[in-house]
């Protein structure tokens, strides 16, 4: 993305939207980050964005539909670029680690169930709350 994605967006370009941005874009493998985790990874490039900015930021890309917020069971509310991409996820109950995945098996039956109720599915989501095996 770049500042005309922003503008596209209906947001005007400043240095904190680039960077905060730029530093999203950037974040490969993809990781869930919380507005603190924003905040440190700028402050340790050298940019002077105050942590009110990075949430005021993150609340006007998940309005202006570029980033996704999630506020999964127990812990913060963490970001990711929305990529257009359809995913769920997985959280470890005892580390927190967060596994995405893709399954279109998973898509084909909840299109079949909405319809055997004589719905079209329009939107979804799904989190697995899991533990390890012992």
């Amino acid at each position: 993305m770049e500042s005309m994605d922003l503008r596209k967006a209906g947001l005007k370009v400043t240095h904190p939207r680039m960077r905060i941005l730029a530093l999203l874009e950037r974040n490969t493998p993809r990781q869930h980050m919380t507005a603190e985790d924003i905040y440190r990874q700028l402050l340790e490039q050298g940019d002077e964005i105050g942590l009110a900015t990075v949430y005021r930021v993150l609340t006007q890309f998940e309005a202006a539909g570029l980033v996704i917020k999630h506020n999964f069971e127990g812990g913060h509310a963490l970001y990711e670029l929305d990529r257009g991409d359809h995913h769920y996820h997985m959280v470890d109950m005892n580390t927190g680690q967060i596994t995405e995945f893709e399954s279109p098996q998973i898509v084909e039956l909840l299109h079949k169930i909405a319809s055997e109720h004589g719905y079209i599915l329009d939107e979804h989501s799904l989190v697995l709350y899991v533990r390890k095996k012992r």
